[in-house]
């Protein structure tokens, strides 16, 4: 059963998405301020506010997604040194179809 520990490929990755939603948020606040000091109107300033915000908690979503599906990727994986075998590809006898067949269960005429 594998543990529900996190690696420490993981963990690094959770701190660098964490590490660039704060800049995102951070540049939320700041870009708002910078455009009041420089003359823009309250609701110019308010409204790229808002869609700043709203980009912001879309790529957070996004990120968050990308990296549950990266750990589902890495849990599914087979273990270092298995050969990984396609989709249609088995073992065994019986695996090779619908090619022709000498002898056997061919009806003589």
């Amino acid at each position: 059963m594998p543990s529900s520990r996190p690696t420490p490929e993981a963990h690094a990755g959770d701190e660098r998405t964490t590490e660039l939603i704060r800049w995102a948020a951070f540049s939320c606040v700041l870009v708002p301020v910078v455009l009041l000091w420089y003359g823009t109107s309250l609701a110019g300033t308010a409204g790229t506010a808002v869609g700043l915000a709203a980009v912001t908690a879309v790529c957070r979503l996004l990120l968050r997604r990308s990296e549950r599906c990266a750990a589902r990727l890495l849990d599914d994986a087979p273990p270092p040194g298995v050969p990984h075998r396609g989709r249609r590809q088995h073992a065994g006898t019986g695996s090779h179809r619908g090619g022709r067949h000498s002898g056997g269960g061919s009806p003589v005429g």
